[in-house]
């Protein structure tokens, strides 16, 4: 799991204190079926470079957050369709 602060730096800074430059934070993006109901809250997602993320949300911020690689996620979703 990863914490949900991430930041993602901008792939043209290095680690040199005069070369960092832009940091930007992913957005969580809710699943459709989710609606502002609190009992149909469920899923969100974000991409990351390796795959992306999983919380729920219901609990926010509060929530673990679960690292999937592209493969999972993708069976995560044909699993979650049936």
């Amino acid at each position: 799991m990863t914490a949900f602060t991430s930041w993602r730096k901008s792939a043209r800074s290095s680690d040199t204190a005069q070369s960092n430059c832009v940091e930007c934070r992913q957005s969580w993006r809710k699943s459709s079926r989710s609606s502002s109901t609190a009992q149909s809250d469920c899923v969100e997602a974000r991409p990351r470079a390796t795959g992306f993320q999983v919380r729920d949300s219901k609990l926010g911020h509060d929530s673990p957050v679960f690292d999937l690689a592209a493969g999972d996620f993708t069976a995560f979703l044909d699993a979650a369709q049936r």
